[in-house]
């Protein structure tokens, strides 16, 4: 099953030991009118230090065509009310495709290591919302325009790693955009990677796609409602209290082992994307019980070659869901 269609059925999957009927029924398409977004990878360039971001404004040194962005957070788990108190961190490339707080490699050649535009976080007010002012992001080879969603709950422990997707198309705001020279937006279009044949978004946008209104002349405003599995309600325990540990070794030539500390029966999942993206292996669903666990991933399962990757290791109980990103290092 692929993973879109993986995060939209498998809580059901889950069964009556882990999930409450009431909560099921909120996960069934006949009786439900929002979706789960579905959790992507956080690429090569995520937030190094989120916590000291915390700002609406985040276009900093950078040029472009303005753009506003509006995201509104829906708690599952509340028959998809708003979220209040959600941490929402966000990032995108510049016009020209470079990212801040990372450069001087092949990956990106230019340096910007030393500089924060592009990134921001935001608590969700009472309507479950977030705004940030920032510009029209550009593209870079092998990804089509997208920008960056983290979310945690209040206590700083993450529900959702995705992506926003912007509608193609000849009167597209992308198309209109990247036409503009005169701004910067040198590249065009030509060469550019249609969400279709995108490694993150081939399987499908429909609940990453955004709402984009304006023009080049006054810019542009972009909004988005992301659903997540949130706390059960305001008063619940933080969600998933589980640890999942830092994987060791790291480097690794053969085996890695990902320590777990879970505090309650939890069905895990592991996916692993290289830097660009592209989904290099997968470890099915399994339920562990509470107390220490581990699990072991073996290079030659996936046939990894020497390199960076991210491992998504996904977990989901009673309290919800949730993701922890971690960096593999194969020599």
């Amino acid at each position: 099953m692929e993973r879109k269609e993986f995060i939209r059925r498998s809580i059901g999957a889950l069964g009556m030991a882990l999930i409450a009927p009431s909560i099921l029924r909120r996960f069934d398409s006949e009786s439900t009118s929002c979706t789960a977004t579905v959790s992507e990878t956080a690429g090569p360039f995520p937030t190094i230090n989120p916590s000291s971001l915390v700002q609406s404004n985040i276009v900093g040194d950078r040029t472009g065509v303005p753009l506003t962005i509006t995201i509104n957070i829906r708690n599952l788990n509340a028959d998809c009310g708003v979220l209040e108190g959600a941490l929402v961190d966000i990032w995108h490339c510049d016009k020209d495709g470079n990212y801040s707080e990372y450069g001087g490699t092949n990956l990106q050649p230019t340096n910007y290591t030393n500089y924060h535009f592009l990134r921001g976080r935001q608590v969700t007010s009472a309507a479950g919302t977030v705004s940030f002012t920032s510009i029209f992001p550009g593209w870079y080879t092998g990804r089509a325009t997208h920008i960056h969603v983290h979310i945690y709950n209040s206590a700083g422990i993450s529900l959702l790693v995705t992506q926003i997707a912007f509608p193609e198309g000849a009167t597209s705001a992308v198309v209109a955009v990247n036409a503009q020279t005169a701004l910067g937006y040198t590249k065009g279009m030509s060469g550019y990677t249609y969400n279709a044949s995108d490694n993150v978004f081939s399987n499908g946008t429909s609940t990453e796609m955004a709402a984009i209104t304006g023009s080049v002349s006054q810019g542009y405003a972009l909004e988005h409602t992301i659903y997540v599995a949130g706390p059960l309600s305001v008063e619940s325990t933080p969600l998933l209290e589980n640890e999942v540990g830092t994987n060791y070794p790291n480097p690794f030539s053969s085996v890695t082992t990902i320590p777990l500390t879970l505090t309650d029966t939890t069905e895990i999942s592991v996916e692993l994307f290289d830097l660009s993206g592209r989904k290099v292996g997968r470890l099915a669903p399994k339920l562990y019980t509470s107390g220490s666990q581990e699990i072991q991933l073996y290079r030659n399962d996936y046939q990894l070659a020497a390199g960076i990757y991210l491992a998504q290791v996904q977990l989901r109980n009673s309290s919800g869901s949730a993701t922890k990103s971690l960096r593999l290092l194969v020599k």
